[in-house]
């Protein structure tokens, strides 16, 4: 479900989980920021095993505080009776000023906040999050021609 790479960034002590790659596609992402989050241990036991996704999550703002919403957690399959349920809120975590500058963009028309990744960092899960507005398909079209005739460009000046 979810193979375990390096993420872009350049901290080696880093270990990604799960991409949203999609988001990537049909949002244009504008301001990102690293969360932390609230989880129950076979929680993070599940995340650490690669059973997550954050495909079709999204994250909402309430009472100034961060959620995530949708983000699926698979059962623990050695925590029993002390498991927790699958596709519950969880509250992400961040520094007051970053929540305000957050929230305060999201009263914008048509902005939202989507997860890009979640990873681990130091024994901690994290997550990606970013201020993104909604692609019309004509601007998808555009990306991706622009993306196709990079990729054009670049397979010739390797050939020489």
């Amino acid at each position: 479900m979810a193979a375990k790479s390096k993420p872009e960034d350049d901290k080696p002590n880093n270990i990604s989980v799960c991409r949203n790659r999609r988001a990537r596609h049909e949002y244009e992402l504008m301001d990102q920021l690293d969360c932390g989050i609230v989880l129950m241990g076979s929680e993070v036991k599940s995340i650490r095993a690669g059973k997550v996704s954050i495909e079709e999550a999204w994250v909402r703002v309430q009472d100034g505080e961060l959620y995530l919403v949708g983000c699926d957690i698979n059962e623990y399959p050695q925590a029993s009776w002390l498991n927790h349920e699958t596709k519950r809120t969880r509250k992400l975590l961040a520094h007051r000023r970053e929540l305000k500058k957050f929230c305060g963009r999201t009263s914008e028309r048509s902005i939202t906040i989507v997860p890009l990744e979640m990873y681990l960092q130091r024994g901690f899960v994290k997550i990606k999050i970013a201020l993104a507005k909604g692609r019309k398909l004509h601007d998808k079209r555009e990306k991706l021609k622009a993306q196709d005739a990079r990729r054009e460009i670049r397979q010739v000046t390797r050939r020489g």
